[in-house]
């Protein structure tokens, strides 16, 4: 998956709601930044790999921020499963 995905499709950005929707089973894909601390990385890294959900980790904070339409920086979030 893209930004270019994240931009285009439903979504939900930051950490609480993303481990809302890996817990919801609604997640298709959760984008994690790289520039994001570890002990807030982990728990979602764990929560995706126990329920079989992609992560993308290449992109930074702002970027993820920037591709969700947001104005300020993002740790995570996640593509919803369409419906």
């Amino acid at each position: 998956m893209t930004l270019e995905d994240l931009k285009s499709t439903a979504h939900v950005v930051g950490m609480k709601e993303t481990e809302r929707a890996i817990e919801k089973q609604e997640a298709a894909c959760v984008f994690i930044a790289s520039d994001c601390d570890e002990r807030i990385a982990r728990p979602l890294l764990e929560a995706c790999q126990s329920s079989g959900i992609p992560v993308e980790q290449g992109f930074t904070k702002k970027e993820i921020g920037r591709a969700c339409g947001i104005k300020v920086k993002a740790a995570s979030a996640a593509i919803l499963k369409s419906r």
